[in-house]
Order: structure tokens, then sequence, then C-alpha cells
């Protein structure tokens, strides 16, 4: 266990949108110090002038571990560094956060799960969806709809700029499907608690801007043992279209549940970070007739205007870091679903490539 008394010491890796955000949590929040920032490019000093310019850089990591020899790391790089920082870490005997994926193939992130339980060293995830109030009452209130359930959600994202820069650069490596889609991926499996038992998927490649092989528009289909159904897609690039980008639903024998969210879902915003956590609105829709077969209940409208924004969440990502740390919270589970929805994702890619439904035994 951590002594509570002593600030954990924190290696910062990668400093672009999301290490800016951990980046920001551990210079604000109590229990965190920085102790190093470590990029290749320019984002470190943007990052280190934002939060006072009081941190050591580093542009390499071997020499970042050497000189500041800290208690945890988090990793917030492109997917096909996770797994070669994360070995480091444990390596030098740090806990890490680690953004998802967790690595950029199976295999290799249960490489990293297993050395976290080698070196005895906390490994927390960054599915930023299960800090989020909202989400867990969405996914709270599915188990309240019967099985099996339909579930359907999207996230397609116009880009252009940086974000287009962004999104090229993570398609060196990983599809839409596998990048964004584990984190939704991850919702269904918490919303049926069952095992999957089949995924087909599509995808396209509208650009020659990204690797041969590769897409940027894809959609999946996954079935489960409990008879549920799932549909996910995502498209990145500035030919995306606006419409319909921002679904996020769920209905069973009993009812739906769906994220409204009037204002983040409204044009413009598919490309906007902050909207796509953003839920304003949860509906509560009850299939109960009467005896003339009409509604005999309106929908229930749950009103989520005190919602976190992007950077509180991230806060909160980080406190259940520490206290992972600080109370030996039992991690095993977070890992082992990490590691499922990664599995999905990637069986998913292969059906893209492939043409054909892949199945689980």
């Amino acid at each position: 266990m951590q002594n509570q008394s002593k600030s954990l010491r924190v290696l910062v890796i990668g400093c672009g949108n999301m290490g800016s955000s951990h980046a920001t949590a551990y210079h604000n929040l109590p229990g965190f110090e920085i102790c190093g920032l470590v990029s290749k490019g320019k984002t470190k000093e943007i990052l280190n002038e934002k939060l006072g310019g009081e941190y050591p850089l580093f542009d390499d990591v071997d020499g970042a571990f050497n000189a500041t020899k800290p208690d945890a790391v988090c990793i917030s790089t492109y997917p096909d560094t996770h797994e070669s920082y994360a070995l480091k870490a444990f390596q030098n005997g740090c806990h890490v956060f680690i953004e998802k994926p967790v690595a950029d193939s199976v295999e290799g992130a249960e490489r990293v799960v297993a050395a976290s339980k080698k070196a005895n060293k906390k490994l927390v995830v960054g599915y930023i969806l299960r800090h989020h109030p909202s989400w867990e009452k969405f996914i709270e209130l599915s188990g309240q709809l019967g099985k099996p359930l339909v579930m359907r959600m999207n996230l397609n994202q116009q880009s252009d700029g940086a974000m287009w820069t962004l999104h090229r650069n993570l398609m060196s490596s990983l599809s839409p499907i596998v990048d964004c889609g584990v984190h939704y991926i991850d919702v269904m499996c918490q919303m049926t608690r069952s095992k999957p038992t089949q995924v087909y998927a599509i995808g396209a490649r509208l650009t020659e801007e990204i690797p041969d092989g590769n897409y940027n528009y894809g959609q999946l289909q996954i079935r489960f043992e409990d008879g549920s159904v799932g549909w996910y897609e995502a498209g990145w690039g500035p030919m995306v279209s606006e419409t319909a980008f921002f679904v996020k639903d769920v209905f069973g024998p009993k009812g739906s549940v769906s994220i409204v969210a009037k204002d983040a879902g409204g044009e413009g915003k598919s490309s906007s970070i902050e909207s796509h956590t953003k839920t304003e609105s949860i509906r509560f829709h009850h299939a109960d007739l009467d005896k003339d077969e009409k509604f005999s209940k309106a929908d229930t409208w749950i009103n989520l205007e005190d919602e976190p924004d992007h950077q509180e969440l991230c806060n909160r990502e980080q406190r259940y870091f520490l206290k992972s740390i600080n109370e030996d919270v039992d991690l095993t589970a977070h890992g082992e679903d990490a590691v499922n929805s990664l599995r999905i994702a990637f069986a998913c890619d292969e059906s893209v490539r492939t043409g054909k439904v892949v199945y689980f035994s």
C-alpha cells in the first residue's frame, strides 16, 4: 500500500489531448506530484507552460525513468507504444495508469496485465465512461429492461485540422472501431454481463491518407450468449456526416433507455472531445400497455445538467487510480474487462478484413 501522507510521484508519458488532461489532474489534485513530462515533440513544452513551467521535461523515456525514479506512470501515447512503456514501468517498480486500449494486440494486453500482477503493482485503464455518473446510470437502468437487450451506439467524428492529424496518426496502427469501439463494447459487456458468441463487422477506406489495409469507417455487430445483440459504428475524417453521429440507446422487453444529447449531439459537435462524454438527459421509456393497448406510463426523463465535464472525468479517473493504490483495491476484474473488450474489438477488426463472421469458443 502507498503511504497516504506521501504524494504519489507520477511520470507523464505523452502530453497530447489526454496526457494534458491527466497531467492537469495530477497538478491540481492532492496526493499527486508530477516528477516529469515526456514527449517526442513540443507538446510537453506547451503543457508545461500551461501548468506554470515548473516540471522537468524529457524527450527520452529511459532517461526520464533514470532521472525521476517515479512511483507511478501515466501513459497517454499512441497505442503502438502502450505495451512497451507499461512493461518498462512495471520493471521499474511503478504503478501504471494507461489510456485505452491497453495495447495494440490482445496478446500485448495480456502481457501488460500479467506484468502488473507479477510486479504487484496497480494497472488502471482509462475507460473514462466508467467514471461518468450518467453512463453508470445508463448501464444501471438497462438492468431493468429484461433480456435480451438490443444495444445501439455510435460515435462518428467529422474532423479537420489538428483533429484530423490526430485521427490519421491513430490509424497508422488501429482502426476507429478498435481505438474508439473498446469504450462502447465495454459498456455492452457491462449491460449484458454475458459472453459474446460471435461478431461481424464491415468497414470502408474513404481516404488515401491512411495506410493500405486500414479503414476510417467501421460498423460492428455483436451477439451474446444471453440472446442480446448490439451494434456500434465509428467513422473519422473530413468526409464524415454529422447526421445521427451520437446514438446511445438500449432496449429490452420492458422498455428502452436512451441518452438524449440535444446540444452535444447537435451540428458541429462530432469532433468535440468535450461533447463525446456529455449526456445531458436520459429518457426511460416503459413498454407496459393498458387494456386499450396504449402506453400506461409516460416516459421518464432524468435530466443531467450538473454532469462532470471532460476534465472532471479525468480528475475522477485519477482519484480512482490513487484510491486503488492507497487502499490496495483488487483490480483483477478491471484488467480482465479491459482485455475482454479489446479481444472483441480485434475480432471485429478481423471480420472487416476477412469479410467473415468471427466466432468465440
